[in-house]
């Protein structure tokens, strides 16, 4: 006796089919599977065999094979459990074999037949979609792998559930897309005292997804602007949500099945792991410059993270994906992000401050900034150095835009942007164009031009600093509302890119 059904093995955020082929033969009474299952994989015989028990299901005393082909695709986790069950009711005749072949299934087993939830819920459906099959999982997962409008999903709170469905007894109804998570953070630009210029820094960098650096001592209200970059972003679009969930699903992070439409915003510590930044680890999870795809990456105490980490974030800036490389796999995950960082001018953090700055200055500064290696600086859009406040402006009213104000700017900003690049593959931000692309959009007027080309035969810019500015630049257009760029917005431009010194 034969029987098929089919599961999913994560590579990544992709989810690649595995058909579980179970065979039941005289023999020697033995419960098998092979396919390169890991620890998590072997055990679900155990899980699988107690479930059943307590249903009252006697396995054959024959020699039971579940193989999980392909055979050299390694299999990792607990929600293989659900597919072995389904495709061993199948072989003894307890479900319709042909129902179990036309279903994708995940989901780990308790002892008692219950089911529970798994991560990976959503890029399973779209893979059960694309293979015009059902997905089968523990209901808890349903209402996330039901925003995939293509699939039709099951969502099962026990074993005993699934059989009456295959059977017909008490079919189970399709799940539904769980509710849009809504979190308000409460958090507004209003309530940062001055700062003036490190606000439209900010707000600039949020319009065209421009990385930035903010440079201040302590308690000059550096997090404090990071914090509030959430509120004056839009939205993800339909899109993006789908593919920041699918990231988070694979990682677990998703609640309840809600796709949050809010963009990511991941703050790691600075005793972060390379594996923690930028992906790796048992299984070759996500890192947080995954996470914070289509969203905010904020490092704060910058120069404190180790060099090792800081380095490896040069290429995913540039391509806008990391290849997570191991010996028996190479796992790809998209990292378009927008980086925040900020530190201190130095060691202690009081440089610019001449009643409290060391005996070591200036010296001290130019060693802690230097931890900074010079290619990571060249690849900040916009470095702007944070002032302390004076305590006496801290009880003046609030006198700057609200979140909501800014926010709507950025999201006119956002919207000349989408319908610009509508038609262009991978580029959705002007910080995302290049080539002939940012020539076409970004090309500035005569005296625009005279000015960058000054600025940068005076300052020595690289050929990424040149294309840099011309970046910043058309997104300060767009928030003016501007078609053409001109010379006002090259120099606000060159001004943030050359606020703290000049180009490495």
């Amino acid at each position: 006796m034969t029987a098929l059904a089919y599961t999913v093995a994560f590579e990544g955020i992709e989810a690649r089919m595995v058909e579980v082929q179970c065979a039941v033969a005289p023999g020697i009474p033995a419960f098998s599977i092979v396919g390169l299952p890991d620890k998590a994989v072997s055990e679900a015989r155990d899980r699988v065999r107690a479930a059943l028990s307590a249903m009252s299901i006697a396995l054959p005393s024959k020699r039971i094979t579940i193989n999980l082909s392909p055979a050299d695709l390694p299999k990792v986790g607990s929600h293989f459990d659900l597919p072995i069950a389904l495709a061993l009711l199948a072989a003894i005749e307890i479900i319709p074999a042909e129902d179990a072949a036309r279903t994708v299934a995940l989901g780990e087993l308790s002892l008692n037949g219950n089911l529970v939830p798994v991560v990976g819920a959503l890029p399973a459906a779209m893979t059960a979609a694309s293979e015009d099959k059902h997905l089968l999982c523990p209901k808890a997962c349903g209402p996330e792998a039901a925003w995939v409008g293509d699939a039709n999903v099951i969502g099962a709170r026990t074993l005993a559930d699934v059989i009456r469905h295959f059977n017909g007894q008490a079919v189970i109804a399709p799940a539904q897309p769980g509710e849009v998570s809504k979190s308000a953070s409460g958090r507004d630009m209003a309530e940062v005292k001055g700062q003036e210029r490190a606000k439209r820094a900010i707000e600039i960098a949020a319009a065209g997804r421009h990385h930035v650096l903010l440079v201040g001592s302590p308690g000059s209200g550096k997090s404090m602007l990071a914090a509030r970059i959430p509120g004056i972003l839009p939205p993800l679009t339909p899109s993006e949500a789908l593919e920041t969930s699918m990231i988070h699903s694979v990682s677990g992070l998703l609640d309840e099945g809600g796709i949050n439409r809010e963009r990511p915003f991941r703050e790691p510590h600075h005793t972060a792991s390379m594996a923690a930044i930028v992906g790796g680890g048992r299984g070759a999870k996500p890192g947080e410059i995954s996470l914070a795809h289509n969203g905010v990456l904020f490092m704060d105490e910058f120069p404190e993270f180790s060099r090792t980490v800081l380095e490896t974030l040069r290429q995913p800036i540039e391509t806008g994906e990391v290849v997570v490389a191991r010996a028996n796999a190479h796992i790809k995950y998209p990292c378009r992000f927008m980086l925040v960082a900020a530190a201190n001018p130095c060691k202690c953090g009081y440089l610019t401050d001449p009643s409290r700055a060391c005996s070591k200055a200036p010296l001290c500064g130019e060693d802690y900034m230097g931890r900074i290696s010079g290619p990571l600086m060249d690849r900040f859009d916009l470095r702007i150095e944070v002032p302390p406040v004076a305590f006496t402006d801290l009880d003046l009213p609030q006198d700057g835009d609200s979140s909501d104000v800014i926010g709507a700017r950025v999201a006119l900003a956002r919207k000349m942007q989408s319908e610009r690049f509508a038609d262009v593959p991978r580029v959705r931000v002007n910080a995302d164009a290049e080539g002939r692309i940012l020539d076409e959009i970004a090309t500035p007027d005569t005296e625009g031009r005279a000015m960058l080309m000054r600025v940068a035969e005076r300052f020595g810019l690289t050929a990424r600093g040149y294309h840099r500015v011309l970046r910043v630049a058309r997104t300060i257009a767009d928030l003016d509302g501007a078609d053409t760029v001109r010379q006002p917005h090259i120099a606000e431009a060159v001004s943030y890119r050359l606020s703290l010194a000049n180009e490495d």
